[in-house]
């Protein structure tokens, strides 16, 4: 073979890995769908069982360690009494939290109550010991009692009270007591908002259920194969644990799935699967349950929706009322140290960056508004070797279980998710919630932080970002949900300077580029539809410093149904058809035979500074 034929089937190989890079590019980022979905009833069966890949860096590029440099100093102390310092460990929260906290939160935690005083089956008794349970807490005494004499009930509790317990062990009693059979169908029906709520739910039946008992139990939920479920269904589940959406699907759709001796039906965090858009499903289930049957509601909130839900499917004459009230008086735990940061819109990646890598030894869980953005920064973490696990509403099943129990086993990680986390899930021993992006309003506040300091002794720390144009947010925390939070101060010359290799990274990387400005447009819309327009009024958002945290040099079009009312600055930022950025090609030289952009001697996978 000649020099020129070598040379022309070279030229045709680099084409096609080109060409395949850049369909694999337009495969992964072809989803233009905004809001994020909880649950998916009606998904694809076949398309359940494929994992979603996120976070795959182009091919052929090695990754490099970084290093920060002076990451162990310590920082001065404040000379201001009500700033605290960040730049710190995490380990030292249990010193700084007095004992007395911690003893009286104990205190208000457990009631005097043990499980072995109840009339459970040995069985039950057995499985309690095994799972180490002494003491009851207080929404367990106040709730199991009634429920095992049937009595209807609605209970509401802190997040992290031990609500699941207070439920499961009465269902399980029910059915073993009632002599329950794989032929006798369901006899008991759980619902949770989310995924990954139900798959806890169910590890904890699981739990439950010693080598002895003969009962089945299984979860139905959106992402999950369809045909497998209804052919298990069909042989009989007598507890399952579902999502609103696909449980509904199953009890109009599948004919071999046996309700009319259901014994039990509870519903978990049920003000959080009415505000998830499932009131009009779950009115729909109702009506399709036996109307004699035990209900039992739970949820953190008491709402009018969770009022009128609560006339549908109770029964008045038998129902009771359990709350159990924070001693401190407070919506969040005392055994959680809260906090903010005041920093400008384009620092904020940066900070968040430096945060992790001081934090790396530490377990995080860092909550962002869109699906789009959790996938940019998992992607552009992950790429520049900071190791970083995501979840969010538009995952795969498979990605999302796999993720979700990684992350729960895991000893030191970083988490990075949506709100689809934020409810009811009980991940151990989580040292810090960092809210990148803030809360559409307090109760998502609550539930975010409630992923931290959970249990009797738990200890944690919560950490929020918020603009210096945002701080008003902190009197509608505190007027809305008695929550103060102290001030921490990051100094500036701790914050590692790495823009221009960030921005330098975005421009020439044809994924990222192209993960971000996806990631820029949601971030947009999340902060136009925020709740409190007031204080998050995206007219008055610097665009510019928007698009630095990024990336940008210059930030991308965004096409907005914005009101006349925003100034002409931003107007003018957002509809500029000459922006380089939006075409792709004449900022960033992409093509097909060139999907990574531009590149020039000495580019690498790092930051230093």
């Amino acid at each position: 073979m000649g020099k020129k034929e070598k040379k022309d089937r070279l030229k045709k190989q680099q084409k096609r890995k080109a060409e395949m890079a850049l369909e694999e590019s337009a495969k992964r980022f072809d989803d233009d769908h905004e809001e994020e979905q909880a649950d998916t009833p009606l998904s694809d069966p076949e398309e359940a069982d494929q994992e979603e890949e996120v976070g795959t860096p182009p091919p052929k590029e090695k990754k490099r360690k970084m290093s920060i440099d002076g990451s162990e100093k310590k920082e001065k102390k404040s000379k201001k009494k009500k700033k605290k310092s960040i730049d710190g460990d995490a380990d030292q929260v249990e010193k700084e939290i007095p004992a007395e906290a911690v003893s009286s939160v104990k205190k208000g935690f457990f009631s005097d109550d043990s499980f072995s005083a109840l009339p459970l089956t040995e069985d039950t008794q057995t499985a309690l010991t095994n799972m180490g349970y002494e003491k009851m807490t207080k929404i367990q005494a106040k709730s199991i009692p009634p429920l095992l004499k049937g009595q209807d009930l609605i209970g509401a509790a802190q997040t992290g009270s031990g609500k699941t317990l207070a439920f499961l062990v009465p269902i399980v009693e029910v059915l073993r007591k009632a002599k329950f059979h794989t032929r006798n169908g369901t006899g008991a029906l759980i619902l949770a908002p989310t995924r990954e709520l139900a798959m806890q739910i169910y590890g904890v039946c699981k739990e439950l259920m010693t080598e002895k008992s003969t009962m089945t139990y299984g979860l139905i939920m959106g992402g999950s194969n369809r045909k497998t479920e209804a052919e298990r269904l069909r042989k009989g589940v007598n507890i399952i644990i579902a999502t609103p959406g696909r449980l509904l699907d199953h009890l109009q759709n599948s004919p071999g799935f046996v309700t009319r001796n259901l014994l039990v039906f509870c519903m978990d965090e049920a003000d959080r699967i009415l505000e998830i858009g499932f009131e009009d499903d779950l009115r729909a289930i109702v009506k399709m349950l036996p109307k004699e049957r035990q209900t039992m509601l739970f949820s953190a909130t008491q709402t009018k929706q969770i009022e009128d839900l609560a006339r549908l499917s109770i029964n008045p004459k038998t129902a009771i009322y359990v709350e159990v009230e924070s001693e401190n008086k407070e919506a969040t735990v005392q055994n959680l140290e809260q906090g903010y940061v005041t920093c400008p819109s384009d620092k904020r990646f940066l900070l968040l960056f430096t945060f992790l890598k001081k934090n790396k030894n530490k377990k995080i869980m860092v909550f962002l508004s869109s699906c789009n953005s959790v996938k940019f920064h998992a992607e552009l973490l992950n790429y520049i070797d900071i190791p970083v696990l995501d979840i969010h509403g538009r995952q795969k099943q498979v990605k999302r279980t796999t993720t979700f129990f990684q992350f729960q086993k895991a000893k030191t990680a970083t988490l990075l998710c949506t709100d689809v986390a934020a409810r009811g899930l009980d991940i151990p021993e989580v040292d810090w919630i960092i809210q990148f992006d803030p809360p559409d309003d307090p109760r998502e506040y609550i539930h975010r932080v409630g992923r931290t300091a959970r249990g009797a002794t738990g200890s944690g720390r919560a950490l929020m970002f918020l603009t210096p144009q945002e701080t008003g947010f902190l009197r509608y925390l505190q007027a809305k949900a008695k929550v103060t939070l102290n001030e921490y101060e990051f100094p500036t010359s701790k914050i590692a300077n790495v823009q221009s290799q960030l921005q330098s990274l975005i421009e020439k990387n044809y994924y990222l580029n192209k993960a971000a400005r996806e990631a820029y447009r949601s971030y947009l819309l999340a902060y136009a539809s925020h709740s409190q327009r007031d204080i998050f009024d995206v007219h008055e958002l610097d665009l510019q410093a928007v698009g630095r945290a990024f990336g940008f040099t210059s930030p991308p079009r965004v096409d907005l149904a914005f009101s006349a009312r925003g100034n002409k600055r931003n107007s003018k930022q957002m509809s500029n058809k000459k922006n380089k950025h939006q075409g792709g090609t004449s900022g960033h030289n992409f093509s097909a035979s060139n999907p990574f952009g531009k590149r020039e001697t000495g580019d690498k996978r790092q930051f230093t500074y």
